[in-house]
């Protein structure tokens, strides 16, 4: 695929960055943005309050929203704090397909006197045109054996349902990457390769084009190498553009058979 700027992640602020990236030449807009929380990324992307955090939000969703093919899709990583805000946002620019619940298992322990504990994330997903590419067989859960052995009527036979596997639901439980976790980067809200491969392998056809604008731990962009898809994106802190080249570094030495998730 032409283009320098395919399969690059550029040091500077998205805002900026994004006037890079031709319109109309990305499958896959895929967020994880600060979450307005006070986190500490290395710089102050986190500390606005609430009308310039969510006059920010508007601002880099009208700035890459154009970059998406007709039938580009995004997903977005959100807190309950501003999710309603933003999904109202987007829901006048795109359709809204669904809010899918990420269970980040966090134990039964701590937490306020005053409230529930949370422990979920919130992610939107959006579509731009009816014809949006989603690819479920990539995607399916398998039944286990017991399952399909329950199933085994003649109405059953052959079913491509029960022989790929079911349909990922909207609450999707899984760790998050707690400091002893094997995939575990130096970054405060790294999310997990499951997820983004999930997102990925759904929306983006093979050999697509994944953009990320907040890069963080670089995630996506490993993610995308993985299943065959390419990236772009941007990132502000130095420390974690080194980060990804090391992620991405270490992927390609790995051998096809070990780097590879189609």
């Amino acid at each position: 695929m032409s283009g320098d700027w395919i399969n690059r992640v550029f040091g500077e602020d998205a805002l900026q960055g994004l006037q890079r990236i031709p319109d109309g030449s990305v499958d896959l807009l895929l967020a994880d943005p600060p979450y307005g929380l006070g986190k500490d990324y290395g710089n102050d992307s986190d500390k606005l309050d609430t009308a310039a955090y969510l006059q920010w939000t508007e601002e880099w969703i009208d700035a890459a929203l154009p970059k998406l093919k007709s039938n580009g899709s995004l997903y977005i990583f959100l807190t309950w704090r501003f999710s309603p805000e933003i999904f109202v946002m987007l829901k006048q620019r795109m359709t809204m397909i669904n809010e899918i619940i990420w269970d980040r298992r966090v134990p039964s322990m701590g937490g306020g006197t005053r409230r529930f504990s949370s422990v979920h994330d919130t992610i939107g997903f959006f579509a731009r045109a009816k014809d949006y590419h989603f690819d479920l067989d990539a995607i399916r859960i398998p039944y286990d054996a017991e399952t399909k052995k329950a199933r085994s009527r003649s109405i059953f036979v052959g079913a491509k349902w029960l022989e790929l596997g079911y349909n990922p639901k909207d609450v999707w439980s899984v760790s998050r990457l707690h400091r002893e976790h094997r995939e575990r980067a130096d970054h405060p809200t790294q999310k997990p390769l499951e997820i983004v491969e999930r997102m990925i392998k759904a929306s983006c056809p093979p050999g697509g084009v994944v953009l990320d604008p907040f890069m963080g731990s670089g995630t996506t962009a490993v993610a995308a190498r993985r299943c065959g898809r390419n990236f772009v994106g941007f990132e502000l802190n130095p420390e974690y553009c080194a980060l990804i080249e090391r992620r991405l570094a270490q992927l390609d030495a790995k051998k096809p058979d070990e780097r590879v998730r189609a």
